[in-house]
């Protein structure tokens, strides 16, 4: 079993709040997160792009090891996702995340490409995660 962590801090709230996420790896340190990120065009990065970045990343991945596996050892994958963020009623919700792949699989057939394509969104863990349990654990400092 693998786990990795990521982190983030917010100071102050709403609107004027400022946040910052980090990542174990290091790749992401004190990224600067917020409202004017999120919904403007300020320099930063926001949730759902980077619930993008692990679905396209994560989908690409398993379908390079499914073709690997069908006997395929060259070719590129490209994709791209995107998140939605819409408004239903008073609160936000990530509605949808569609995937867009740009392939090139020398000698594979438009019907085989088609059925490792969906296994891999299928069974793409971060896909799979869209339908996870989430638990919380939570502490409140005085």
């Amino acid at each position: 079993m693998t786990t990795r962590t990521a982190s983030a801090r917010y100071d102050g709230f709403g609107r004027e709040g400022k946040g910052h996420v980090a990542t174990q790896s290091g790749i992401l340190n004190e990224t600067p997160y917020a409202f004017n990120t999120r919904f403007g065009d300020e320099p930063g990065t926001n949730p759902e792009e980077l619930i993008a970045a692990a679905h396209a990343s994560c989908f690409t991945m398993a379908l390079s090891f499914a073709l690997a596996g069908a006997g395929y050892t060259d070719g590129t994958l490209e994709t791209t996702a995107k998140v939605t963020l819409a408004q239903e009623g008073g609160n936000f919700t990530i509605t949808r995340s569609d995937l867009e792949l740009h392939a090139t699989v020398p000698g594979i057939s438009e019907e085989q490409f088609a059925e490792l394509a969906a296994g891999a969104e299928a069974n793409c863990p971060v896909s799979k995660l869209f339908k996870a349990e989430i638990t919380l654990t939570h502490h409140l400092n005085a």
